[in-house]
This record gives C-alpha cells, structure tokens and sequence, in this order.
C-alpha cells in the first residue's frame, strides 16, 4: 500500500490545514495510508500529544481511514522528519510552501543542488508534493 507521510504544526495552523487537505487528497486518490506527524521541537518546551493531534485533525476534517498519528521530538524539524520518512518507507511527502524554503536551506548545507524533490526521490525514493496555501 502507498504511504504518504504529512508533517504538520499543532495546534493546526492554516498552512497545516492546506498541507493536510493535500495530502489527504493524494492519500484517497491513491487509496493510500496517511501517516500525519507532527514533531515536537525539544528547544520549544512544548509537548503536544497523539490524542490532541489526532482530535484536532478530527475536528477539521472528520474521521480518516487509514489514518495514523504520530507525534515525534527532535531538535531540527527537517532531520527529525527524514528519520520518519525513512522509518515509515514513505511513497509521497506532502510538505507546505512555508517548509519547502526550510528543506531547501537545509539540502543546500548537504548537497550543492537544493532541488527538494530531486534529493528526496534520490536519496529516500520517496516522491515530493508541495501544497499550497
């Protein structure tokens, strides 16, 4: 089954919310599992559960099927959404236009092409989607 994995903000900001509508699209095109994962920050001293997670994306968009909540802690967002990525062995990324210039500053620091899609699909073999807001 595709997987499709959506790193989101808590509580749900309105670029979370496109992001999400997004990937939930692609997930029921796809007739895919939907990983949504939010990743809290250990400098930020917030700790965000599963349970408000998945109630607050409940709320905004009904019951999901083949819906999974993950709730992760890390220093740096974009690594700490690489290991699920990898964990996860996702198909497609669905990431926010705000993020896209995040990943690219940090690709940039690894490779010399910051070509998000390009590096993921290489490296991850894992397709990227960009939602707009």
């Amino acid at each position: 089954m595709t997987q499709v994995v959506v790193p989101v903000r808590y509580p749900l900001s309105d670029h979370s919310k496109a992001t999400l509508a997004t990937a939930i699209d692609i997930a029921t095109d796809r007739d895919a599992s939907l990983t949504v994962l939010h990743i809290n920050q250990y400098q930020d001293g917030n700790r965000t559960t599963r349970a408000e997670l998945k109630a607050a994306v409940e709320r905004e968009f009904g019951h999901l099927e083949n819906a999974r909540y993950v709730v992760r802690s890390g220093l740096l967002v974009e690594e700490t959404l690489l290991n699920e990525i990898v964990a996860e062995n996702a198909d497609i990324v669905v990431i926010g236009k705000k993020q896209a210039g995040r990943w690219r500053a940090m690709i940039r620091r690894l490779v010399d092409d910051p070509d998000i899609e390009h590096y993921l699909r290489d490296e991850l073999d894992c397709d990227v989607v960009t939602a707009e807001p």
